[in-house]
């Protein structure tokens, strides 16, 4: 679904192949993988799935048979539709003496970050306003302090989502996947 679209459930079941009371729990099944994720255990958003066929055995179907088929069967549809890893894009305002300016725009750059603009605020500083991936600039407090011997400061909001590079995909879903395998 389009971006912000959330979750939708839609039951498309023609001549009962299975029974009504048996689509919650396929619902059920699927939520919990929703939760869980199928990439790298990061929850999936933005999805709209339709059960449309099946089958049910009279007298071996149980709620817990269809909750774990509605899972493996949404794992393999979200598999195949080569899903992505969005990750947080944070806006930054940092104020840096002037003589740091170069230095620090290019540690934003390597940090796969995009510069907006710069400002000169006078007495000697400037301001480098950029977007980086949240995940380059967690430590950013210490780095800063580096660079300029104590004399930058930053601000940091959250700004947006983003696809992850594929990648930085591979090697997200690399350092996952010996956890995944214990389960």
């Amino acid at each position: 679904m389009e971006r912000g679209g959330g979750f939708e459930f839609v039951d498309e079941i023609f001549g009962g192949s299975i029974p009504g009371q048996f689509v919650p729990a396929i619902e059920k099944g699927v939520r919990e993988l929703l939760d869980q994720g199928a990439v790298a255990g990061y929850p999936l958003q933005d999805v709209r799935v339709i059960v449309y066929d099946g089958k049910h055995h009279p007298v071996d179907s149980k709620e817990i048979a269809f909750k774990t088929a509605g899972k493996h069967a949404f794992r393999d549809a979200v598999l195949k539709a080569k899903p992505v890893v969005l990750e947080p894009i944070v806006n930054l305002e940092v104020t840096v003496p002037e003589d740091k300016l170069g230095t620090i725009t290019g540690d934003l750059s390597g940090k796969r970050g995009k510069i907006m603009g710069q400002d000169f605020l006078g007495g000697g500083m400037a301001m480098v306003k950029a977007q980086a991936p949240l995940a380059e600039v967690m430590q950013y407090q210490s780095q800063l302090k580096s660079v300029t011997g104590g004399q930058g400061s930053f601000a940091m909001e959250l700004s947006h989502y983003e696809p992850v590079p594929p990648m930085v995909q591979q090697q997200i879903i690399g350092q996952y996947q010996p956890r995944h395998e214990e389960e």
